[in-house]
């Protein structure tokens, strides 16, 4: 089973450096919602195994990249194109939604 990438303020630029669709999870250990939709993640990552990139960034060992992208709340999912922000989700939600979203950029 193919897990979700840690992303890091470090390796961030290497890891969305992609012409597929990159999905990015701002996440934190003590947020409760967060809890819930990175299982989901997870499933997600292994299901787009080799058509997206799938990843979570921790915001609380990683503020750059959250501060860089105006992260404010938690779990918050960007999917990003080309670098570019092309969709933006605040909150958990259910898996049909970001699948929905990841392919509509695929």
């Amino acid at each position: 089973m193919v897990n979700a990438i840690e992303i890091t303020d470090a390796n961030f630029d290497e890891v969305t450096a992609t012409d597929k669709p990159v999905l990015v999870d701002f996440w934190a250990e003590w947020c409760g919602p967060c809890k819930m939709i990175g299982p989901i993640v997870d499933e997600l990552a292994n299901e787009y195994d080799g058509k997206a990139v799938i990843g979570k960034i921790n915001v609380d060992s990683n503020p750059n990249i959250s501060a860089k992208f105006g992260v404010r709340s938690i779990p918050t999912l960007l999917l990003l194109k080309d670098g570019e922000i092309v969709d933006k989700h605040v909150g958990a939600s259910p898996k049909s939604v970001l699948e929905e979203k990841i392919n509509n950029q695929l």
